[in-house]
């Protein structure tokens, strides 16, 4: 039986500089619970190693969390990659850290906190996980295609790291999944307020980096059960399952 199910593609944690410290996994679980969140995807910069911590924290909450991270092209184009496992996210951080050049500096760019489902600190992520791989959008696509996952382009109506703003259109030939948009305009209006998408699936998300952001916005699938295969036969709009606008 289908029903509606509240996700939120686009949560950042602790491990991205650029978010706040208390997004450690645990909390961005129990928040997502409290705003009534029934799918959350963990996506930091150019890592995912907050996400199994993620999950485990999920499980106790009944949460569906998917393992992804948010991971930024050579032509500064930000690319949300979600996975059914972890292994496969697994394999994907390999190929990032591969083609990601430099370290980090967490007194310019921020901490980069790696922590288990308990809040404990294990470490922090010394590479330089605030910038640009070596990585064009077709090799990042090509490789999340390969290892099944999704690939959704970022925040497209942003003015900086959407792949609108970056290249000035969306390749034809490009193979990602859907885009997103981020709470500044109405998923029901994004098509006609960015026309280069109108042809793509659209959905909504957060990109919280702050706790009080988490379930600010979110997308409405109407799904048979709450899992990663279901969003993809959503946004094709396969039997019935669909973006709810």
């Amino acid at each position: 039986m289908h029903k509606t199910f509240k996700a939120d593609l686009h949560l950042h944690t602790c491990l991205s500089p650029c978010s706040e410290l208390e997004m450690s996994p645990r909390n961005v679980v129990e928040m997502s619970h409290a705003k009534g969140l029934d799918i959350i995807a963990v996506c930091d910069h150019n890592s995912a190693e907050n996400t199994e911590a993620a999950i485990r924290a999920g499980k106790k909450f009944d949460l569906c969390v998917i393992p992804g991270m948010e991971v930024c092209s050579k032509e500064e184009v930000h690319i949300v990659t979600l996975f059914e496992t972890t292994e496969q996210s697994g394999v994907m951080q390999d190929f990032v850290y591969d083609h990601l050049p430099g370290v980090n500096q967490p007194k310019v760019f921020g901490n980069q906190v790696v922590a288990n489902e308990n809040n404990e600190v294990l470490g922090e992520n010394p590479r330089l996980l605030i910038g640009a791989t070596q990585l064009s959008l077709y090799e990042i696509v090509e490789k999340v295609r390969s290892l099944g996952g999704i690939s959704i382009a970022s925040h497209v109506d942003r003015p900086a790291y959407g792949i609108v703003s970056q290249l000035g259109f969306v390749p034809p030939d490009l193979m990602i999944d859907a885009v997103e948009v981020s709470h500044r305009i109405p998923l029901r209006e994004a098509r006609k307020l960015v026309p280069e998408i109108a042809d793509l699936p659209c959905v909504t998300a957060s990109d919280a980096h702050h706790p009080g952001d988490i379930g600010k916005i979110w997308t409405p699938f109407f799904l048979a059960a709450p899992t990663l295969d279901e969003i993809r036969l959503a946004l094709n709009g396969h039997n019935g399952r669909k973006v709810e606008t």
